[in-house]
């Protein structure tokens, strides 16, 4: 891909408000969005996300009124609910730490310090003190990556906050669970009716938004 085409997609995507829901991503597509997701970066690696992907349409329809009757939700092909985890543990950081030392050929032990070092800043520190908050913006990161790998593979997105997270941990039975609903992203194919598709894109200069020092 070239730098011209990287923006030339950046550019046609937008936030689909009526996708055509005769439409659906290929199992093929769908695959390496999937493998984009779970290779989106997080702050030491640690991931503490999960991503619920929602094909059933009798979820859909049970999700769509605590969407704001949002009908992405219902039209789209994957609806993409991201989960974060509500508070990091212990047993969290030391999963992390045997899963690199695993796929590095490393002893763990090698690693202990480095562990130690986690747990005390995202379980016991300043991290750990917000945890939801902290694991909330690092499921934002997935977003970010989600869409633009979208765009990328010429698959429409829009992201979805005008949603009632608790609700949707009732629906989705993670109320007692280790995690809980932040955002949502429905992705598909626009409609051709989509009005939104036509406009022109807003964005400031770049002078006015970055700065050089």
């Amino acid at each position: 891909m070239t730098q011209e085409q990287l923006l030339q997609a950046l550019q046609w995507r937008y936030a689909v408000k009526k996708f055509d829901a005769t439409k659906k991503i290929s199992d093929q597509t769908w695959s390496a969005i999937e493998k984009a997701m779970v290779l989106t970066p997080s702050s030491y690696g640690l991931q503490p996300w999960k991503f619920l992907v929602i094909q059933s349409q009798d979820v859909k329809d049970k999700l769509t009124p605590v969407s704001w009757n949002q009908a992405q939700v219902f039209t789209c092909s994957h609806y993409v609910v991201l989960l974060a985890k509500r508070q990091m543990q212990e047993k969290d950081v030391e999963r992390f730490v045997k899963k690199t030392a695993s796929v590095r050929e490393m002893p763990v032990e090698g690693m202990l310090k480095f562990q130690s070092m986690m747990i005390a800043d995202v379980v016991h520190g300043p991290r750990g003190k917000e945890s939801k908050e902290w694991a909330t913006r690092q499921a934002y990161i997935a977003l970010g990556n989600l869409m633009t790998v979208a765009a990328v593979l010429d698959v429409d997105a829009c992201p979805m906050e005008g949603i009632e997270p608790s609700k949707y941990d009732e629906i989705l039975g993670l109320a007692d669970s280790e995690y809980t609903t932040v955002v949502a992203c429905a992705l598909g194919y626009r409609s051709a009716d989509d009005k939104y598709q036509y406009a022109k894109k807003v964005r400031y200069d770049a002078r006015e938004v970055i700065e050089y020092r």
